[in-house]
């Protein structure tokens, strides 16, 4: 499993569209533990581009806080399960949380500050 997360800074950005960057968080599907992680530039805001990006890059999971009902819908139609109402944190804390099944996906507003 890939695990993206949008960035700005050291934590997730809470406006997916608008990111610095995406950390990408490959998962063995067997321990449930990292085993690679990666954070790349993200692509020129385009309206619709990012959810390709992700695809191209083999997301199969996106970690957001906030997140219009269009990237859900494209994200979600290239079989990414969409996590929103993230907080605002480092994002291997996030993909802790995310396998350990205590994140899951509620609509939140947008909250800016980074808790570490």
């Amino acid at each position: 499993m890939r695990i993206a997360i949008p960035m700005s800074g050291e934590c997730l950005d809470q406006h997916f569209g608008h990111c610095q960057k995406l950390a990408l968080f490959d998962v063995s599907d067997q321990t449930r533990e990292i085993t690679a992680h990666v954070e790349l530039a993200a692509p020129q805001h385009e309206h619709g581009l990012l959810p390709r990006w992700l695809k191209e890059r083999d997301a199969t999971v996106v970690i957001a806080g906030g997140m219009g009902a269009h990237a859900r819908t494209l994200l979600e139609e290239a079989q990414i399960e969409v996590i929103t109402g993230a907080p605002s944190e480092p994002p291997a804390v996030l993909v802790r949380h995310y396998l350990d099944g205590v994140l899951t996906s509620i609509d939140r507003k947008c909250d800016h500050v980074c808790s570490h």
